[in-house]
This record gives structure tokens, C-alpha cells and sequence, in this order.
């Protein structure tokens, strides 16, 4: 039994020997007295105390600070040299830095950025670390602290004019090769914050959770997201990007131990990991309460609660947006009416809007044709057709509608209206009767005394205006709801422009009684008269 406690022991001397032989190597950078605009308060010592901190994580660090052109080179040649053999490689780089055509570069703190022309030769890429740290390391961690507003990004666009677009706002998202992650201070695109404190709210969460006993740096980012939309008071979203194919744990001493404390099992974290998943991109707020409610002490309850301060704020802002003001000297039910009326912008914007219920828009274009007001085709398509019909529908009921737009209201207004409304419109040699358009009948004349077949003398022409008499039968029927004369009943019915080329044009006027008009050729006046 001795034996084997010794067997034991050297073994697991032997394991924990081989984990801290681990070769970890840091490249740590911190700008903050740029010589051409306005320091940065925090980056020295934002390098300095992750520095100090990755040394106490067994990591050969490489520190630079305030470094010109040539001292950032330098350092990461220094950097690059150590890599070899390394199994795990991190960089951290707080100060200024820019995005051009997606491509992200370190402004050393001597950089002016004047012209285009000077950014390669006073900026660094940040390509050039990344590639060399995944092509000599497995395991590659970098940290970008780095997204502050930046003048010389503004230098830089002015002096490119029209081609200021490709220079982007923050740092641009960052590809990554297999085992690598790269986490951003925010988002990209979108500017950090330097806080008031000794270091960023970015540098100071990472400084907090980096190398937690037994926690894996996925879970560590959780935490320092949580932290730093909690300090912003949710303006600021820490981003990373990963490619890792296993967990990478800083401080793995007391890994067994720490999981044993938690008591939380491998199943709950990942049905908390997948709700979180399905709600984050949400504006739902019912979804993070619901959340607080099932995981009260769960990993994401800061950012829950972030999350419902901004969807509170983005909900009072949209409260207190000044409504549009009528129009000057317009009363409101007039605008509406006249927006009814108004002819659309483009028919193309018509079609384009999503397609309503169809049984609805059929039942709509049969209550249309049945009050006269021709839907075309009852098909169930919302068309050009079936708005104009509604439109006229509207106009001669002077009623008010939102939008000529198929909907139950409509469709209710359109059931109340027992009557025709819209006039009977017939074609060319046709005629009113009944409500119906009929073919017009000619009768043969048969001659008269003293005349012989086959000498019938023509019509003369009537040189007069074309004024129709109306039958003797009507001539007795009172119309007293009837306009002064055709030609104004005309105009109520007919727009300008209507005829499409006929000269003849016969109709029956909403209050009874027919009337026919003509003109001589197209594009000149009618004349009318009651039938």
C-alpha cells in the first residue's frame, strides 16, 4: 500500500510538472502619449497591469509602452522570436487604432496619418501579429482594446475626400484561423469607452476574471461582458470571435475543485447556454424577464438585465418622438380625405406591399362590383384596379378610410352600402336600362306617303348644337335631385380625359336619369343632354 501511495504521488508531481512546463508567451502593448492629438488616459496603465497579471499566470511577457513606429516593430519582432515552441500565445493591445477596407492597424504614438499614402508607412498592421501567432502557436488568445474614437482615423478621412467610406468606425471583425479567438472591447464597428477610472471598463473586467481557478476563457469573456454592459450601463458590448476546438483554461490548479463548488451540472449549463442563445438577439422584453424568472443566479443575469434597460430607454425615446403637425391651415379629417385622393407615387409601390388575405380581397372586389364600382376580376388580387375602385367608391361616399387597403373595416363599410353608388358606365353602342348596359336597338323606318322605296330622302345634317330630347314619358318624371343641365352631370362622373378615343358616351346619373353625350372627333368638347 505504501508503494502504491508513492506510485501516486510521483505521478501526479509528474502531471502537474508537465502543465506548468507549458510554454505561455504574451506580447503586451499600451500607447497612450500619442504626440500629434489628444492622449489617451488609460492604456499605460492598462498594459502595465495586464502585464502584470499574465505573469502571474506563467506567461514570458513582452511589454511595450508608448511606442513609436520603430518600437512597435521592434517589440513584435521580439515577440515573433519567442513564439517557437510555444503552446499558447496572447496578445493585448490597448491605445489607438483604425479600420481601411476591413484591414485593422496600430497607430504608434508618432503616427499623423496626413494622406493615404502615410498609412502604410506610420501604422502597423495587425495582421502582421495575428499571422505570424497562428502559424508558430496551437492556442492563440488576443485582446483588442482598441476601439476608441479615434482623430486620426478623422485626419485620415479628410484627406481622402470621396474615398473616406472605406475607413470605418472602431475595428473591423477579425477572420481567425483554426484554435484561435479574438475578443473585442465592443463590437465592430462601434467605439469603446476610456472610462473615468485607472483603467478601461473593457481592461478592468478582463483584469478581474482572467484566470479564475478551473474557468475556461469562454466562460471568463461571459463574465467581462456581463461587467463592462453593467458599467456602460449597456452602451458598450465586448465581441470576440472564436475558432477554439476545446476549452483553454488559464488557471486550471483547482479546475476539479472550483466545478465541484459550483454544484451546477454539465445539463443545466447547456439548457441555460441554448435559452440565452435563443434570446440575446431579441428586443422582446417579456423573454429576458422570463429568463431572470427560470435562472435567477444564472451566468447572463447582468446582461438580462442590461437588456431590458435598453429596450425601456429605446421604448420612452419612441414615446417622446414629436408626432408630424397637420398641415398648416388643413384640418385633420381634410388631410386624410386628401391623402385618399391623392394619385400614388408609383404603381410599382402598390404591388411591392405584402400581399393581403386573398379571400378577403375577393369578398372586397364582389361587394365593389356590386355597388357599380367595376374591381375587374374578383381573383383575390389587390391590384391597381381594385384601388382605384375603392378610391372612387370613397370619393362618392365622402367617407373616410386610413388607407385604400383591403381590410374587415372596409369590407363592413362596403356591406352597409344597400344601394348602387358608383355610375353605370356602358360601352359604345350600348345604353342604360334597368341598371344594365344594353345593345342599342335601331328600328327601321318604314316610308312615309308620297315617298317611294329607294328614293328616301337622307337626314339632313343638323348644323345646330347636338341637344337630345328626351322621351315624352321622362319628360313628365319629376328628377329634382338631378344636376341643372347634362353636361354638369357629365363632369361629376367623368374625369378629364375619359372616353379613351369614343365619341359617344352614355350613362345613367346616381340620381336616375340617363344621358348621352358626343363630340366630334377625339380631343374635342362634348356636348350632352338628358335622355
Amino acid at each position: 500500500m505504501q508503494c502504491l501511495r508513492m506510485v501516486m504521488t510521483i505521478f501526479l508531481v509528474l502531471t502537474c510538472s508537465q502543465a506548468l512546463a507549458e510554454k505561455r508567451v504574451a506580447l503586451v502593448i499600451g500607447n497612450s502619449a500619442y504626440q500629434h492629438v489628444p492622449q489617451l488616459p488609460n492604456p499605460d496603465n492598462d498594459a502595465g497591469d495586464m502585464a502584470g497579471k499574465l505573469k502571474d499566470l506563467g506567461f514570458e511577457v513582452v511589454v511595450g509602452r508608448d511606442l513609436d513606429l520603430a518600437g512597435v516593430r521592434k517589440t513584435i519582432r521580439d515577440f515573433v522570436g519567442k513564439l517557437d515552441g510555444a503552446d499558447l500565445a496572447l496578445f493585448y493591445y490597448a491605445g489607438h487604432g483604425l479600420q481601411v477596407n476591413g484591414e485593422n492597424y496600430i497607430a504608434p504614438v508618432d503616427a499623423k496619418l496626413l494622406s493615404y499614402i502615410d498609412l502604410e508607412f506610420e501604422a502597423v498592421p495587425m495582421n502582421l501579429i495575428l499571422s505570424a501567432m497562428e502559424r508558430e502557436t496551437r492556442v492563440n488568445l488576443v485582446f483588442l482594446d482598441a476601439c476608441r474614437d479615434n482623430p486620426l482615423a478623422v485626419n485620415l478621412a479628410r484627406s481622402m475626400g470621396t474615398r473616406s467610406s472605406s475607413i470605418g468606425r472602431g475595428l473591423a471583425k477579425v477572420g481567425t484561423g483554426i484554435g484561435s479567438l479574438i475578443a473585442f472591447a465592443t463590437q465592430p464597428g462601434n467605439v469603446a469607452l476610456d472610462g473615468a477610472g485607472r483603467n478601461s471598463p473593457f481592461t478592468a473586467a478582463l483584469l478581474r476574471h482572467l484566470g479564475k481557478p478551473g474557468r475556461d476563457i469562454t466562460r471568463e469573456l461571459i463574465d467581462v461582458r456581463r461587467d463592462v454592459l453593467e458599467a456602460t450601463d449597456g452602451k458598450q458590448v465586448p465581441w470576440d470571435n472564436s475558432s477554439l476546438t476545446g476549452e483553454v483554461v488559464l488557471n486550471p490548479s483547482t479546475a476539479q475543485g472550483a466545478a465541484v463548488s459550483t454544484g451546477i451540472t454539465r445539463e443545466s449549463n447547456a439548457a441555460e447556454l441554448a435559452y440565452w442563445d435563443t434570446i440575446k438577439g431579441s428586443s422582446d422584453r417579456d423573454l429576458f424577464d422570463a429568463y431572470l424568472q427560470q435562472y435567477p443566479a444564472g451566468a447572463f443575469v447582468s446582461l438580462a438585465k442590461a437588456k431590458i434597460r435598453i429596450i425601456e430607454r429605446a421604448a420612452a425615446d419612441e414615446a417622446a418622438r414629436p408626432q408630424t403637425p397637420a398641415t398648416d391651415g388643413l384640418p385633420a379629417a381634410t388631410e386624410q380625405v386628401a391623402a385618399l385622393t391623392q394619385p400614388q407615387a408609383s404603381e410599382n409601390q402598390a404591388l411591392e406591399t405584402v400581399e393581403p388575405n386573398r379571400e378577403l380581397v375577393r369578398s372586397i372586389q364582389k361587394e365593389l362590383n356590386r355597388v357599380g364600382c367595376r374591381a375587374g376580376s374578383e381573383d383575390g388580387l389587390w391590384g391597381l384596379g381594385s384601388r382605384r375602385a375603392l378610391e372612387q367608391f370613397v370619393r362618392l361616399t365622402k367617407i373616410e378610410l386610413a388607407a385604400l387597403e383591403p381590410s374587415d373595416g372596409v369590407l363592413e363599410r362596403l356591406r352597409t352600402q344597400k344601394a348602387r353608388i358608383c355610375p353605370l358606365v356602358c360601352s359604345r353602342n350600348q345604353e342604360a336600362k334597368d341598371g344594365r348596359c344594353v345593345a342599342i336597338r335601331h328600328e327601321a323606318r318604314l316610308p312615309q306617303p308620297g315617298e317611294t322605296q329607294g328614293t328616301a330622302k337622307a337626314p339632313a345634317k343638323s348644323t345646330s348644337t347636338r341637344t337630345i330630347t328626351p322621351p315624352a314619358e321622362l319628360q313628365k318624371k319629376s328628377f329634382s335631385g338631378c344636376p341643372a343641365n347634362a353636361d354638369v352631370a357629365f363632369r361629376q362622373m367623368f374625369s378629364r380625359g375619359s372616353g379613351r378615343g369614343r365619341t359617344t358616351i352614355t350613362a345613367t346619373h346616381s340620381c336616375g336619369r340617363a344621358f348621352a353625350c358626343h363630340r366630334a372627333a377625339r380631343g374635342s368638347p362634348w356636348d350632352c343632354g338628358w335622355r
